[in-house]
């Protein structure tokens, strides 16, 4: 199993960091793929990289409010420097909780010239600007190397519409919740070969852990869920995808 999206470098893990890991590897877990969510995050993540440990850079979009948009152009041109190094683009994407969309779509866009540019996949948050990322991508040439919509919370009609685009779609614990209904009815929704598994550890802790700090060893929870949906041959197709999507 691989892990899709697990941001380990964030402090909530400084504490037991390498016992994640153990926990990670004794769970069946391969590999784990880390995304930065800002410029402070790019250079320390690079340091962590190795054969079970790959690493998109990228600016998040919860982020962008709390830099300086005098720095924009500053960081592009930096992340444009290191992406060589790197396996992914992002976390980047397009919260509509966060606030000041245009800029968001600005340096999205920014992202996705970058992924173009360096060949890479990208790694896409979508929250509550579906519409406006739609839009986007009717008129972005998509990267080469593929898009990942990371923590997929899209309804299934939408779904279908991301499909067309060449969309990959990565889902996260919301998936083993006892009430889960959109994210099934998505899950069902997405071609076998697009389909891939993640923690978003720290957050979105899996059924029976609900609440508490997710960690990588739960990703058999998740993938166990949606064997359920999608039968036993969903195991053999979430590694495949994605050693094909990261170039494993």
């Amino acid at each position: 199993m691989i892990d899709t999206h697990c941001h380990l470098d964030v402090p909530r893990f400084d504490a037991d960091r390498d016992a994640v890991l153990e926990r990670a590897w004794a769970a069946g877990v391969e590999a784990i793929v880390i995304p930065a969510i800002g410029p402070d995050a790019w250079e320390p993540l690079l340091s962590q990289r190795g054969p079970r440990v790959q690493v998109g850079l990228g600016i998040h979009p919860q982020l962008v409010p709390s830099l300086d948009p005098r720095d924009d152009e500053k960081h592009l041109a930096r992340l444009d420097e290191l992406l060589p190094q790197a396996d992914a683009v992002g976390e980047c994407g397009l919260d509509g909780p966060s606030g000041q969309l245009e800029r968001q779509e600005k340096i999205l866009r920014a992202h996705f010239a970058l992924a173009r540019k360096h060949r890479k996949p990208m790694l896409v948050h979508v929250l509550r600007a579906h519409p406006q990322f739609m839009k986007l991508i009717a008129g972005e040439p998509m990267p080469e190397a593929g898009l990942l919509m990371h923590s997929y919370s899209g309804s299934a009609e939408l779904t279908k519409k991301y499909v067309k685009y060449g969309c990959h779609f990565s889902f996260a614990g919301p998936v083993t919740f006892e009430e889960a209904r959109r994210p099934l009815d998505a899950l069902k929704a997405v071609p076998l070969d697009r389909l891939m598994a993640e923690t978003d550890a720290p957050d979105q802790a899996p059924h029976p852990h609900r609440g508490e700090r997710s960690e990588p060893a739960y990703l058999p929870l998740i993938v166990e869920a949606m064997s359920r949906v999608r039968g036993e041959d969903v195991k053999a197709a979430l590694t495949a995808n994605a050693m094909r999507f990261f170039r494993r």
